[in-house]
């Protein structure tokens, strides 16, 4: 399958002054022609002091910041957004009943005039379960949750009335070879990695091989990961990816001169 590059940005509302403020960014980078707007499901912003083969690493501190809920806002996004798809990067499975998310999500997608992209996560970050109240508990069992929770949304989709305006595309992040890459190549529509490009390949190769084996084609799986520079991207997308994501915080004021970099490369490319 040929896909058309794509470019994808996260604007973080952690720290923004205003919602009108991440608001306002929203707009700005749909009125660019960015294919796809992501916020995220977080309660608190998380602090990081890097991410290593996808994992984070956390700061000491995790102070509490100005911060917005996700799926109120993109309910909001469907409204005032007209070209971009948009969605969360990622919603985490463990906040929600899977069915009432799989009802959401379809209503967001009636909002955006189907637009809508659900991005799925087993969760990871533990100031958001402990301070709302929800179990933490292991990584197993928080995959355990994911892996029941995906065919919950899959078959709640099946049958709400009226279904989605489309078929909604399911976006999967990680890379982990036990869990999350059999659930990439069973569920995904998008594979969100997070690897070098030599790991990217041992890894596409493998949801290739798991996705023929649940009786799927591999190249229906859309690969994505994140912007880095013009050169990285042009390898990456040579080992097969076509959505290229970059992330804008408050803390440079949603400074939108990278993600016009990156749509330039898109359209010269």
């Amino acid at each position: 399958m040929t896909r058309p590059l794509r470019v994808a940005v996260q604007i973080q509302p952690g720290g923004a002054p205003d919602y009108q403020t991440w608001r306002d960014a929203v707009l700005a980078a749909d009125d660019l022609g960015v294919d796809v707007i992501f916020g995220y499901d977080h309660f608190h912003r998380p602090a990081l002091e890097a991410l290593v083969d996808g994992k984070p690493i956390m700061s000491d501190e995790q102070p509490d910041v100005a911060n917005f809920e996700g799926w109120t806002a993109l309910a909001s996004w469907g409204e005032i957004t007209s070209h971009a798809e948009i969605g969360l990067l990622v919603t985490g499975i463990g906040y929600r009943n899977p069915d009432l998310l799989a009802d959401m999500a379809r209503t967001v997608d009636h909002i955006s005039g189907g637009r809508l992209i659900l991005g799925l996560g087993a969760g990871w970050y533990e100031k958001d379960y402990t301070t709302y109240g929800y179990d933490f508990g292991t990584f197993g069992s928080r995959f355990d949750l994911f892996d029941e929770g995906l065919i919950r949304i899959e078959n709640r989709l099946a049958t709400l009335i009226p279904p989605p305006v489309r078929r909604i595309p399911i976006l999967i992040g990680g890379t982990g070879p036990k869990r999350s890459l059999p659930a990439v190549a069973r569920h995904a529509d998008i594979w969100h990695a997070f690897q070098e490009l030599d790991a990217f390949r041992r890894s596409s190769d493998r949801v290739d091989e798991l996705a023929a084996a649940f009786g799927r084609n591999g190249t229906d799986i859309e690969r994505s990961t994140l912007w880095a520079d013009a050169d990285s991207a042009d390898a990456f997308r040579a080992a097969g990816v076509t959505l290229f994501q970059t992330e804008l915080t408050s803390d440079d004021g949603y400074d939108l001169g990278l993600l016009k970099q990156i749509i330039a490369w898109r359209d010269n490319g």
